[in-house]
Parts: C-alpha cells; structure tokens; sequence
C-alpha cells in the first residue's frame, strides 16, 4: 500500500478534532457576552475567559509533549479528549452552583485537554506525508477548525445567548430577585456542553479501536531539552509570533459581538449573524484559499503579505466609523486565516528529533491569548472606547510580519534555509 493511501484515513480522523476544538473555541465568543450580562461583568472581568483558556494551554503544553514522546500520538490524542469531555461535562455543575469561577475551572480543564490534542494533531497532520507538503496539509486540515468558526457562532446565538428580561424589568428588581434572575440565564449552557461532551466519550473510543500508524519526527535521537530545541532561531521566533498570533486571533474573534453591540449599535442577533456569516465564513474561506495559494506562493511570503494588510484593516477598526469597521474585521479574519498553521509548519521545520519538543513550545505560545485580550480591554475600560483597544492586535500583526519576512528561515549549518530553497548564508 503507497504511503497516500496508508495516510489517508488516519489524516481525515485527525482532521476531525481540528473542527472540535475550533468549534469550542468559537463558543467563548458568545460566552464572554452571555457570562458578562449574567454575573454583572466589566469588560475586562468577561476576559478572564479566554484568560483561563490559553493559561490551561500554557500549563499544559510540556506535559503534552513527554505523553507525546513517551507514550505517542494516539495515546495524547486520547487523553486529550477525555480532559475535553470532562470540562465539557462540567458546566452542568458551574451552572448549577451560579459562580463564575466555576466557569472559568471547567474552562481550564478543556483547555488542558485542548493543550494536547493541539500538540499532537498539528505535528501529526504535518507529518503524515511528503516532508515538502506539510504547509499545505496542515493548512488544509486547519480549514475544518474555519467550518467551525463558522458554525458554532451561529449555533451558540440560539442555544446559550438567551434574550433574558429586558434592562429595565431587571432594574426595576430587587438586587436579589436581579441577581437570581440573570444567574438563571446561565443555566442555558448547560445542555449543549452536555451533547459535546458526550461527543467526545464517542470520539475518543473511535481512537481507541482504530490503528493509527506510529510516525517518526525525523533523524532517530533523543531531544536534549526544551532549552535545546530553544536553540533553533526559527523555532524561538515561531513561538514570539504565535504568542502574538494567537492574542490577535482571540482578541478579534472573542470581543467582535461587544465591538458590534458597542461601536456599531448592532442588536445580538445581528452581532452574531456577522460572527458566524462574515468572520467565520472568511477565516474558513481563507484557510482553503490559502491552501490553494501556497501551490504557488511560498508560505513564508503569503505569511508575510497576510501579516501587512492586516495591519492595514486594523487601523480601519481603531479609527473608522460605522459598517465598515464590521467589514474590515470581517477582512481580518480572512486574512489571518492561515498564520497559526503556517507559523506552526514553518516553526517545527527540520526539528527532527526535536519536533515534539518544538510543538510544545508552539502550543505554550498559545498564552498570548490569555495576556493579550485583557490588554485589549484594560484599553477598552480606560478610553471608554472599545475601538482604542484593537491597537493591541495591530501591534501583533507587526511581529508577525517580521516572522513572515526574517524569522522563520532556518539556520543550520551556516545557510539559510528558506522553504524548501537554501539560499547563501547570512
């Protein structure tokens, strides 16, 4: 059987969990606004969401990699679920109790799970097959993590954000009766985390009962450290540009429906339907037009042009007025669409046995979306104005332009590696 073939089905049964994670992931959106309305929240209290999120993926990324190199991809993968479920299944407590750090424990767990199966997923679809397609297979796989940022803003609006009591019934309240009754409007996460986890229980035994074929990173060896894998340049500045990638990312995706509600004057409804119909459909659109496009861009370059026009529409957000402010986000989405892959092929490169190691740090990276989106709204808080905020993913852009441009080329041996082209040294 040709290696294609061999690699076919594993790689669509990985491709899968990219459309799972994406999918809760693109949940927290409609949470932030759901949770802030329900328990009372500022701006900055509601970020602690993607906070305890992308902590999770910084506490859990290293320990990901040693169940990766000591046990293999199956077995992390599997784990990963299971840690997925039981966050999941953990919202019908938090819900129960009413309190917001409940939310924010089960979230933490997901994220561990999330921690994972990101590390192994993503070096896994990189790896199963030729070397010189890995950019454009993890693109390709990414694409189903962009059906579910399309779907699961869309589903999320009709199954958790609840219209509730008006503003002025709930004033007219008692601080009791008030906080009873927004609380009650929590409860309506609990059904769908509920199916999703039960989901997962079906997903992981799927992976249990199915062979998956064991792929080696590269030249046999053991990996030093993680200081040692730190040593190659294209790997250290992957994580810097990821850490910023993925701040941006969070930043646009989770705050876009309080950006719409707050600078447009968009009902929920209509915030959410922009969410799901014009960033989720153009980040999905875009991983599969990027795929397409790196059949004759280099991914380096694509990465790069990207990074630049982003910048661009992210001064449109900060200083526009009106509608195309949403059109310039929505623009964003597009365009940021295959920085995570990309950031991640180019980084785990020519790691060789340092490519599990690598791939966590990678996925360590990922706390910049803890860091970044409560700067983004300590902005917003302070200038009373929630555009001001959207300087942070601005400033984000810029280092991943720099990636695009420098960082990513590979130093060994005195060369330069640039793709798949050496080029004369530095």
């Amino acid at each position: 059987m040709s290696n294609s073939k061999k690699y076919l089905f594993p790689f669509i049964l990985v491709t899968s969990l990219f459309f799972l994670w994406g999918f809760i992931h693109n949940f927290d959106p409609i949470l932030i606004p759901h949770l802030k309305r329900a328990f009372s929240l500022t701006t900055l209290q509601s970020s602690l969401i993607d906070s305890a999120v992308y902590i999770g993926y910084f506490v859990m990324a290293l320990p990901a990699g040693a169940i990766m190199r000591k046990y293999g991809y199956k077995a992390g993968i599997i784990t990963g679920l299971l840690l997925f479920a039981t966050g999941s299944f953990l919202f019908i407590p938090a819900a129960n109790t009413q309190q917001y750090v409940f939310f924010l424990g089960a979230l933490f767990i997901i994220a561990c799970g999330l921690a994972i199966l990101e590390t192994a997923a993503n070096p896994y679809a990189a790896l199963l097959g030729s070397p010189e397609k890995a950019t454009q297979r993890l693109n390709f796989a990414q694409s189903f993590n962009g059906l579910a940022v399309t779907l699961a803003p869309m589903i999320g609006v009709k199954v958790i954000m609840t219209e509730g009591l008006p503003d002025a019934q709930l004033n007219a309240m008692s601080e009791a009766a008030r906080v009873t009754a927004l609380a009650s409007e929590a409860s309506s996460v609990k059904m769908p985390y509920f199916v999703l986890g039960c989901i997962l229980l079906v997903v992981a035994l799927f992976f249990a009962f199915t062979k998956l074929p064991e792929i080696k990173s590269g030249e046999e060896g053991e990996s030093k450290s993680v200081f040692h894998a730190l040593k190659h340049r294209h790997l250290s500045w992957a994580v810097a540009a990821q850490f910023f990638y993925v701040g941006a990312q969070v930043c646009i995706m989770s705050f876009f429906i309080l950006y719409a509600m707050t600078a447009v004057h968009l009902t929920k409804g209509e915030a959410g339907r922009y969410l799901g119909l014009g960033c989720g459909m153009a980040f999905m659109i875009g991983r599969f037009a990027g795929t397409f496009f790196m059949r004759f861009i280099e991914p380096s370059r694509l990465l790069a042009l990207y990074a630049f026009i982003n910048i661009l529409l992210c001064l449109v957000v900060i200083f526009g007025q009106g509608m195309i402010t949403i059109y310039a986000t929505i623009g964003i989405a597009f365009f940021m669409s295959i920085m995570f892959p990309t950031i991640f092929a180019l980084g785990i490169k020519d790691l060789k046995s340092d490519t599990e190691f690598g791939s966590s740090l990678i996925i360590m990276s990922i706390v910049g979306g803890a860091f970044l989106p409560p700067a983004l709204a300590y902005i917003a808080d302070t200038t009373k104005n929630i555009q001001y905020g959207y300087i942070v993913p601005l400033i984000s852009f810029v280092v991943i332009l720099y990636y695009g441009l420098q960082g990513y080329k590979v130093v060994s041996n005195k060369k330069v590696i640039r793709d798949e082209k050496i080029l004369p040294g530095l």
